[in-house]
């Protein structure tokens, strides 16, 4: 299907949108919400969130080339950084020439916890909260009998001890399969449901009841080849290793590395209307789950030279609820994205901050990152002076001829475009 899709880039956003509907069944009503009133009624804005006066639109793109377990991807993003669509799209494409990638993710078992404070005796109130463990998941599972009749619900009831600068405290973990949903709203009702027998059980009582964005039961895992043919032969792969290496062992340098595969991964949890803050919260603490902070990707040499990349991640999203069902745009991208369960959705979000992380790691370690920005950068520079329309892309070429991208050079640029059209 990739050969539909030769120079996409070059292509008008009208023109690009007609090529998605052929392929994604989008109606003119629903192209419409690209191109108009920034895709988010004003009176549905106002019942998402408080004290509304109007609507905040991002750049809404498509990254392409993505094979993911043999199935083919347009994967849309929602983001404001230049040069991100574009690298994961470059890597994607690597990766297609060896196949793809291969991809797994785990069952929704999302965690939420019941803090349990001044517990008079752990031990007993152990065995007493674990001999009742069938009875406190049919509580949780009374306050979600849709999701239970579809297989989900909650599942287990693991506790754990720990030592606060207050005092002992003992976390009851319930362990709930939340489906195709991201499940925080039905989780947080099971937590306050099963809080008075925790309590009773215990002889302790409740503070906080909340779920975990650490999701170690939701981490998802994609793999590729990368050719050193395309990326410039071994002395290119040996550089991109030293720079794994650097990250490896730096934490700075690893805060900067995981943010490069958050930069594709947020870009589609934002197009699909799901929670961003909680991917990221969930992927930097993975990062330091058990060890010192470390990549989330790592990189070795194949037999025959090439590059294999592989990446874990947590993702605690959903494929329905929330605003992934209601915002218009999000049903978009939805019908875009074209995954067939959650899982899926893990497995192409895995691949993609594996893409992303792989053009940053090949863009860093050869050219330097600022090649691959300076046009779009430029354009943003042109676009602050002034221009307009046909205007932008003569300002652009200017700026990266003089190699003088600054808001004074464009607005000069652009007032002797302007006198010599009079």
């Amino acid at each position: 299907m990739w050969d539909k899709f030769a120079g996409f880039y070059r292509l008008t956003p009208a023109e690009r949108l007609l090529l998605l509907q052929q392929f994604c069944e989008i109606s003119d009503e629903e192209s419409a919400l690209l191109t108009e009133n920034q895709g988010l009624p004003l009176d549905l804005a106002d019942h998402m969130v408080e004290n509304v006066i109007g609507s905040f639109p991002y750049p809404f793109g498509v990254a392409l080339y993505f094979r993911v377990n043999e199935r083919d991807h347009i994967v849309p993003m929602v983001i404001e950084e230049n040069s991100v669509i574009a690298a994961a799209s470059k890597a994607a494409k690597i990766a297609l020439a060896s196949g793809g990638f291969t991809a797994q993710a785990p069952e929704s078992i999302s965690i939420g916890q019941v803090q349990l404070i001044e517990v008079p005796d752990e031990d007993e109130a152990r065995t007493q909260i674990l001999d009742s463990k069938s009875e406190i998941l049919e509580v949780a599972n009374s306050c979600d009998a849709i999701l239970v009749g579809h297989g989900g619900g909650a599942v287990d009831l693991e506790l754990r001890s720990i030592q606060g600068s207050r005092g002992p405290m003992l976390i009851a973990d319930l362990l709930v399969d939340t489906k195709d949903a991201m499940g925080a709203n039905t989780v947080n009702t099971m937590l306050e449901a099963i809080s008075p027998n925790l309590e009773a059980l215990s002889g302790g009582k409740t503070c906080l009841r909340i779920l975990s964005n650490l999701a170690v039961r939701r981490v998802a895992s994609a793999s590729a080849i990368f050719s050193k043919d395309l990326i410039g032969g071994e002395e290119v792969v040996d550089r991109f290793l030293w720079a794994v290496d650097f990250a490896e062992v730096d934490p700075f340098r690893a805060a900067t590395h995981n943010k490069g595969i958050l930069n594709g991964v947020i870009g589609v949890v934002q197009a699909t209307g799901n929670d961003s803050r909680a991917i990221e919260a969930g992927a930097h603490a993975f990062a330091a789950y058990g060890h010192p902070y470390k990549p989330l990707t790592t990189y070795s040499k194949t037999p025959t030279g090439d590059l294999l990349g592989e990446i874990q991640i947590p993702l605690m999203v959903g494929r329905i609820g929330g605003i992934t069902s209601i915002h218009p745009l999000a049903r978009v991208a939805w019908k875009i994205l074209n995954v067939n369960s959650v899982g899926e959705f893990c497995e192409v979000l895995a691949a993609v901050g594996l893409a992303q992380n792989f053009a940053a790691l090949l863009a860093l370690s050869t050219e330097g990152i600022q090649k691959g920005h300076m046009k779009l950068h430029a354009s943003n520079i042109a676009l602050m002076a002034g221009a307009q329309n046909d205007e932008v892309d003569v300002v652009v070429e200017r700026l990266i001829a003089a190699g003088k991208i600054t808001v004074d050079y464009a607005s000069e640029v652009l007032e002797e475009l302007r006198s010599r059209d009079c």
